[in-house]
């Protein structure tokens, strides 16, 4: 018996020849459905990144705002109950002096080169 030697060599291109593995309906499907679900879906992966970095910042955005609420909370409260507190905060805001005072305004702003 001779052993027939057949020539391995396709004549069909090497795209065509990779893509006869594929031709299976369900790894097409399922492959089809992967990029659907990771690209196209409206909840695909880049876009749950986006999400979780603007989840992120309104959080950092609400402690933020939180702190703001507690601190005029207390600066609100002293000023209900502290004569001292009302004066101080109207000579600050509102430039207010008593009769024997003189008020001087100072401007930290850098000066001009």
């Amino acid at each position: 018996m001779e052993k027939i030697i057949e020539n391995t060599v396709s004549s069909k291109p090497l795209l065509w020849r990779g893509l006869g593995r594929l031709r299976n309906k369900y790894l097409l499907t399922g492959s089809f459905f992967l990029i659907w679900m990771f690209f196209f879906d409206p909840k695909d992966i880049p876009s749950d990144f986006a999400r979780k970095s603007k989840l992120n910042e309104l959080q950092k955005s609400e402690q933020h705002l939180n702190q703001l609420i507690a601190e005029t909370s207390k600066d609100l409260n002293l000023l209900k109950t502290s004569p001292q507190t009302i004066e101080k905060y109207a000579r600050e805001n509102y430039l207010m002096k008593k009769d024997n005072e003189d008020v001087f305004i100072i401007n930290n702003a850098a000066e001009p080169k």
